[in-house]
């Protein structure tokens, strides 16, 4: 079941991956971001990459799935990105104390520091 408030499009590129994140990543959407993310993480050859742009909200379900991928990925030595992350998402990631943990880029991560 799609979210209407919670899109998601994928753009693959020889073996490169990035997903575009846009409304509110929360309980509702979990699902459909796990299937998404599920087989990218096995499939993406070279860098994932998560493009936060467009995300107006993420509630500790949604952290959760993002903590998922990254273990995934680390696992499997597969490198992943979060980009583009808004500055309200950014200080929820500092308040939960994850920001250390997260590869962030872009131009709001390197404005946050």
């Amino acid at each position: 079941m799609q979210s209407s408030k919670f899109r998601m499009r994928t753009d693959t590129k020889e073996g490169q991956c990035t997903v575009y994140i846009n409304g509110e990543l929360d309980l509702e959407a979990a699902a459909q971001m796990r299937a998404v993310m599920e087989p990218l993480v096995e499939l993406c050859d070279r860098i994932l990459t998560l493009n936060l742009q467009d995300l107006r909200y993420i509630d500790s379900t949604g952290i959760g799935i993002l903590i998922s991928v990254l273990k995934a990925r680390h696992a499997r030595g597969g490198p992943f990105t979060i980009e583009a992350v808004p500055a309200h998402i950014r200080k929820l990631f500092d308040m939960t104390g994850i920001t250390p943990f997260l590869n962030l880029a872009g131009p709001s991560a390197a404005q946050a520091q």
